[in-house]
């Protein structure tokens, strides 16, 4: 992510162009592999049909996605506007639900959600200028590379293995 990010900041002409690829290609395989999974285990599962109807729509999304490259700027930046603030606020959900049950690490969660809502204000507030809104993206990913380090490295309570 960082190296995709560092690539988008350096050409931001075809960070435009990479973008929509690199979420093209994410939708696409994510929409695939819940299929896959549906058809091997979820369909004998309690509300399995659930992965079923997020492949369909994850692929859907994936393919429209690809296709949307002699769109005009400003569709795709609203599209991302959108993927940002829901997963801003899924986190700051997330995070307050982690505080009520007493999880120490809602602290960060809740800073990674507020990170992703001010991402998607900030490519709103800049829609006009594309190349803006491309490294404003290039710095979220960035951002969103080093939350999930910080994630990884932190220590849990559990011990996973001995």
């Amino acid at each position: 992510m960082m190296a995709a990010a560092v690539l988008i900041v350096c050409y931001p002409k075809e960070g435009y162009t990479f973008i929509l690829g690199v979420l093209s290609t994410i939708f696409i395989i994510r929409g695939i592999s819940n299929l896959i999974y549906y058809f091997r285990m979820a369909r004998y599962m309690v509300e399995g049909k659930r992965s079923l109807y997020m492949g369909v729509m994850m692929l859907d999304f994936g393919i429209i996605t690809g296709t949307l490259t002699d769109v005009p700027h400003y569709y795709i930046l609203l599209y991302l506007v959108g993927i940002n603030a829901f997963a801003g606020a899924v986190d700051i959900l997330r995070a307050l639900e982690a505080k009520r049950y007493g999880a120490r690490s809602w602290k960060l969660k809740i800073c990674q959600g507020i990170g992703n809502l001010i991402l998607a204000l900030a490519c709103l507030v800049f829609i006009k200028y594309s190349k803006t809104a491309v490294i404003i993206y290039a710095i979220g990913l960035f951002f969103a590379a080093i939350m999930r380090i910080i994630t990884a490295c932190r220590k849990t309570k559990l011990v996973y293995i001995q």
